[in-house]
């Protein structure tokens, strides 16, 4: 398939001043791809965010116990390896986790705070995070369903990363896409992004041509017949 951009960073900016996030979930429709949007609860902290990156999927799981002597080694270790997966989040790659129950809050300001080190692009988090002034004030998209205080420690731990997880039915696999805004969060393959995207920028392009018709007074009807979007 023909390369229409030389590298993410291209990508990423040209879609940030061109496109949205519904823009893309259709061409994934067009391409057959029609279950790739995450829960519809699921939003940015503030409405402005959006999110862009590569996924790094993280798995959670419940513990009873912060630190506990067990059959399995991480058994003992406080938040299991959470903190090693947070320290190996490269440049636009989006912390997207699942996996743990609602309990407890999964995301917050000091791991916000180290992901910006890290040139991370924002969170995911299928479940919630807390900290929400320290993360609005550091600017950091993060998504999830909400705001709430109780700590993960004596809860929940990571107990892998880079591994494909499951939300909302859909797998996501490392290096995937992950575009979100305050319409949803859409989940882009890895061997979809190049066509997803073009068709995109060319949908937003024909878009643009129906807004001036509507505008010029042309009926739906009529734009639709002529230029096959809506």
């Amino acid at each position: 398939m023909k390369n229409y951009w030389p590298n993410d960073e291209v990508l990423f900016s040209q879609t940030r001043e061109k496109l949205f996030v519904a823009l893309v979930g259709d061409i994934l429709d067009t391409m057959g791809l029609k279950h790739q949007f995450l829960h519809q609860q699921l939003k940015p902290v503030e409405t402005g965010m959006v999110i862009l990156g590569r996924a790094m999927p993280v798995l959670e799981a419940d513990y009873f116990h912060e630190s506990y002597e067990g059959n399995n080694p991480l058994s003992s270790k406080p938040f299991g390896l959470m903190f090693h997966a947070l320290d190996d989040l490269k440049k636009n790659e989006v912390y997207i986790c699942s996996g743990g129950s609602h309990r407890y809050a999964q995301f917050g300001g000091l791991m916000a705070t180290r992901a910006i080190a890290c040139g991370a692009a924002g969170a995911v988090v299928h479940g919630f995070h807390r900290d929400t002034n320290e993360i609005l004030n550091l600017n950091f998209p993060v998504a999830s369903f909400g705001s709430y205080a109780q700590d993960q420690g004596p809860r929940g731990k990571v107990v892998d990363w880079r591994v494909p997880i499951e939300l909302d039915g859909i797998k996501v696999m490392p290096g995937d896409v992950i575009y979100g805004d305050r319409d949803g969060i859409l989940v882009i393959p890895a061997e979809a992004v190049e066509e997803a995207f073009q068709g995109a920028f060319e949908k937003a392009k024909g878009e643009n041509k129906v807004l001036v018709a509507l505008k010029n007074g042309m009926t739906t009807v009529d734009a639709y017949e002529k230029f096959g979007i809506m």
